[in-house]
C-alpha cells in the first residue's frame, strides 16, 4: 500500500466534484487526468484499473486516483452503479510513502505528547474508512458550497482540504489502533465493526452484550474504559451520522429515515437528532440541498 504525503500548510486547489449515477449498465472510459481525484463508492461495485491495477471500488471503500496515469474500466458496472468524486491538486510538492516510512509517522503522531501541529496530509491509494458516514456528510458540504455560487472558491478550498483531513485522520488511527491492539482492544474492535453494520437495524445495547456473551454492564464499562463512550450512546451516535448522511443526499421523508435507521418511533427519532444534532432533521437537510449530479 502506498500513501499520499503532501504539505496543506495552505489548503489544496479544489477542481470539480459530482455524484455519478448510472442509469444503464456503464464501464469507465479510458483516460488520464492532471489532477487527483477521489472516488467514494456509494452504491454496488465500481470496476476500474489505474496503472494496470485492478480495483473494485465498494460502497464505504475510497480509492485515489493519480494524475498522469492511465485508468479505465475493466469490465462493465451494473446499473444503478454510484460514487462521489472531487478532484483537487496539492499546493505543495507530493511524495508518495510506503508501509514503513508510514508506520514511523503514525508513531511519531499517535505520541502522547505529540503537539497536533501536523502540517501533512498522509492518503492511502485505497481503503474502507470506519466512519465513511462524517466522509459523506463532509462531501455533500463541499458540493452544496460549491453549487451555491459562493463569491469566493476559498471556501471550496478549505472545506476540501478538511475533507482530506478527516480522511487521513481516520487512516491513522485505523492502522494504529490495529498494531497496538491487546486481547481486550480486539474484543472492542470486532464489537465496534459488528455495531457499525448492524447499527441501521433495532439494536441495543443489551442486544450487543448477548450476541457477544458479555453482562450488559460489564460490557458497557468496558466498552466506555477504552472508548470514551457509553455503548448505547456509541449506538445511537452512528445512528445519527447514518441519518444525517441520508438526509443530506436523497429526499426520503423523516418517517423513512427513521425507519431505515433502524428507529420505528419517528418521533423517538427526531428527539435524538435534536439531541446530537442541535437541530431538526428538516433543518438539517435544507442546508445540503444543492448537488451535481452526472451520469455518464
Amino acid at each position: 500500500m502506498k500513501f499520499l504525503k503532501t504539505d496543506i500548510s495552505n489548503p489544496v486547489e479544489f477542481i470539480s466534484c459530482g455524484h455519478f449515477i448510472s442509469s444503464v449498465p456503464w464501464t469507465h472510459s479510458k483516460r488520464s487526468i492532471d489532477s487527483y481525484e477521489v472516488l467514494i463508492g456509494v452504491h454496488k461495485t465500481l470496476y476500474i484499473t489505474q496503472n494496470e491495477v485492478e480495483y473494485e471500488l465498494q460502497p464505504g471503500q475510497v480509492l485515489l486516483l493519480q494524475p498522469g496515469l492511465i485508468h479505465y474500466g475493466h469490465k462493465p458496472c451494473e446499473e444503478g452503479v454510484s460514487f462521489y468524486w472531487f478532484h483537487f491538486i496539492p499546493s505543495a510538492q507530493a511524495e508518495w510513502l510506503d508501509e514503513q516510512e508510514m508506520a514511523r509517522v503514525w508513531q511519531v503522531l499517535n505520541e502522547p505528547d505529540a503537539d497536533r501541529k501536523c502540517k501533512d496530509i498522509y492518503l492511502p491509494l485505497m481503503c474502507t474508512p470506519l466512519a465513511v458516514e462524517r466522509i459523506n456528510i463532509l462531501f455533500q458540504q463541499l458540493q452544496h458550497v460549491v453549487h451555491s455560487n459562493y463569491y469566493s472558491l476559498q471556501s471550496a478550498h478549505y472545506l476540501t482540504t478538511s475533507l482530506l483531513i478527516e480522511l487521513t485522520e481516520q487512516t491513522i488511527t485505523d492502522v494504529y489502533r490495529s498494531s497496538q491492539q491487546n486481547k481486550g482492544d480486539r474484543n472492542i474492535a470486532e464489537i465496534i465493526e459488528w455495531v457499525r453494520i448492524h447499527a441501521a437495524q433495532d439494536i441495543s445495547a443489551a442486544d450487543v452484550a448477548r450476541r457477544f456473551n458479555y453482562n450488559r454492564d460489564y460490557l458497557s464499562r468496558f466498552f466506555k474504559k477504552k472508548t470514551g463512550y457509553n455503548l448505547q450512546e456509541y449506538i445511537h451516535l452512528l445512528k445519527i451520522a447514518k441519518a444525517k448522511d441520508i438526509l443530506s443526499r436523497s429526499s426520503a421523508s423523516v418517517k423513512l429515515v427513521s425507519a431505515t435507521v433502524g428507529i420505528e418511533d419517528e418521533k423517538y427519532f427526531m428527539r435524538l437528532f435534536k439531541k446530537y444534532v442541535q437541530m431538526t432533521p428538516t433543518d438539517y437537510r435544507k442546508a445540503y440541498y444543492k448537488i451535481h449530479l452526472n451520469n455518464h
